[in-house]
């Protein structure tokens, strides 16, 4: 009797609960990582976000001596401005169709190149190969700009070897097309070597007894790519393509201006340049903020709407 009223006020005493641990917490278990955290995020707010303060000068009509937040707001009188040149409209044409062009040939680009290095046997050829395609990556576009003038100008080395074996000179740089054409291969050349880097980085996750069930049941080399690779390196695919289809407005100022001239400027004409030429040069700070924030908001839209249709086809998304 008295054994089971003692087990009784054994079982009748209350267990005390955990104290919930607070974020004081967290931080002293893993201060040094939140310390490394440090360092990327003053980039960020520094660089990223501090900067959109001067979104308002797109509204304003900004003068210089008198700043930012003295200069008198003029509404969206800017941006009537911007939308009623037909000059904008031909740089926006041109942004899209380079960039729309980068998609198409750019974005398969690593793709197959990942592929190609992933079916390589022989590892020192693979690095070699791996070396080489990387390096143009590390170019900046003023070398390649200095490059491509000396090699495909009309007076260029190529041009002259050809006018030297009896042909004709051609305008990799003075034809418009021509031109677009070379914009778009040397993007391809400087790019798809370092776009590899994600894919391979992919495959090294695929299960290996996926490949070795493959052969075992006689299925060749495009076989498995088409069924085990491709597969594999999907959601790394769809990603990226969400990333890239979101920057279909935005593009690289470097590239076209370095490679441009006069001669092709209909079609060399892109919103960086465009900025920096009637923004910065004409020191017309309000209409190259308004351009810049037109073109922050395409680019969101079509991000959205890539992850949006990306999700819907049950694929993977950013968020």
């Amino acid at each position: 009797m008295n054994s089971s009223v003692a087990l009784d006020k054994k079982e009748s005493v209350a267990i005390p609960q955990q104290k919930k641990k607070g974020l004081s917490y967290y931080i002293r278990l893993d201060y040094m990582l939140y310390l490394m955290l440090l360092v990327p995020i003053a980039y960020i707010v520094t660089f990223k976000y501090a900067p959109m303060y001067g979104i308002q000068i797109a509204f304003k009509d900004y003068n210089i001596f008198q700043g930012v937040s003295m200069s008198p707001w003029n509404n969206f009188e800017t941006f009537r401005q911007i939308f009623s040149s037909p000059q904008f409209f031909q740089v926006v044409r041109n942004t899209l169709m380079l960039n729309f062009l980068d998609l198409l040939l750019g974005f398969p680009a690593p793709i197959i190149l990942a592929i190609l290095l992933n079916e390589l046997v022989w590892n020192k050829f693979k690095k070699i190969s791996q070396t080489v395609l990387y390096l143009p990556h590390f170019l900046s576009w003023v070398i390649i700009g200095g490059i491509v003038t000396q090699l495909l100008s009309p007076t260029g080395m190529l041009n002259s070897l050809i006018g030297h074996m009896g042909g004709q000179a051609l305008p990799f740089l003075t034809n418009k097309f021509a031109w677009v054409a070379t914009y778009s291969l040397i993007g391809v050349w400087q790019n798809a070597g370092w776009g590899t880097i994600l894919y391979l980085a992919a495959m090294t996750g695929i299960d290996k007894q996926l490949y070795e069930a493959a052969d075992a049941d006689g299925a060749g080399r495009l076989r498995k790519i088409w069924h085990i690779t491709l597969p594999g390196i999907r959601p790394t695919i769809a990603i990226l393509l969400i990333l890239q289809l979101g920057n279909i407005m935005a593009i690289n100022f470097d590239r076209p201006f370095n490679i441009q001239n006069n001669l092709v400027m209909d079609y060399g004409d892109v919103i960086s340049t465009y900025v920096y030429r009637v923004g910065i040069q004409s020191a017309n700070f309000s209409i190259g903020a308004a351009v810049g924030l037109f073109q922050s908001v395409i680019c969101l839209i079509f991000l959205v709407t890539s992850n949006f249709i990306s999700r819907k086809l049950g694929e993977n998304g950013i968020w």
